[in-house]
């Protein structure tokens, strides 16, 4: 079973050398390369102020996440639904920077993201892809014709929603959103994007043309003469 967690952040800043610490984190798992539903999304009371920037950026503000729990309570919850998984995330160097600082915050017992999880980077991928063009998750969005309208501000589950599709169609299959849970369990083994639908027990009702119906198909038959397939 091939499991990823498609993973963005929003923090105080942008350097957690100086300090800065995660404020959301949101994840959106696939299994298979189909979306299941089983997502991960928390905000964070990150301890300190948040920098004028990153407020404008993601809208998050001090007040807000006054109530919401610290990292050191969220970080084994987060840790056993990363385990194992391959994360792909955009610009990757970045949300692993701010992962494993949390991770260092937290006691050397809780190592690093890359003890748990491996990580594709959909920035180094899509530079691959399309050269010379813009890579950020707006450009992709429009490139594959993903609807990112209600993107007025960065948040951290809708960008990994957005990131999903994008990465989903740049690799070569795009699924719809939610599945039933035989989608998530993974039954279609090929991996290739496709889901199956399955097989409905029971007898169809079959509807029979009219005669009104029959005339009119025989007189369209009629007007293709030799070239129709149906009468040779």
């Amino acid at each position: 079973m091939s499991r990823q967690i498609v993973l963005d952040t929003e923090t105080t800043g942008l350097d957690p050398k100086q300090g800065h610490r995660i404020i959301e984190i949101g994840c959106v798992e696939l299994v298979n390369r189909r979306l299941t539903g089983n997502n991960y999304h928390q905000y964070i009371q990150p301890e300190r102020e948040i920098d004028e920037g990153a407020q404008q950026v993601h809208g998050i503000t001090p007040e807000f996440l006054q109530d919401k729990p610290k990292f050191n309570d969220i970080i084994i919850d987060l840790k056993n639904y990363l385990d194992g998984a391959e994360l792909i995330i955009h610009n990757a160097p970045f949300d692993v920077g701010f992962l494993n600082a949390e991770f260092a915050l937290q006691g050397e017992e809780h190592g690093s993201i890359n003890d748990i999880c491996t990580v594709t980077d959909t920035l180094v991928m899509a530079r691959k892809k399309h050269p010379g063009q813009k890579n950020n998750l707006d450009a992709l969005c429009k490139r594959y014709d993903v609807n990112n309208t209600q993107r007025e501000l960065h948040g951290a589950l809708l960008d990994a929603e957005l990131l999903a599709d994008v990465y989903l169609f740049m690799t070569g299959g795009q699924v719809g959103l939610l599945l039933d849970s035989s989608a998530a369990s993974g039954d279609d083994e090929s991996g290739n994007g496709e889901q199956q639908i399955s097989r409905i027990e029971g007898s169809l009702k079959v509807i029979l043309a009219s005669t009104e119906e029959y005339a009119a198909h025989e007189m369209i038959l009629d007007k293709m003469k030799d070239r129709c397939v149906w009468r040779r």
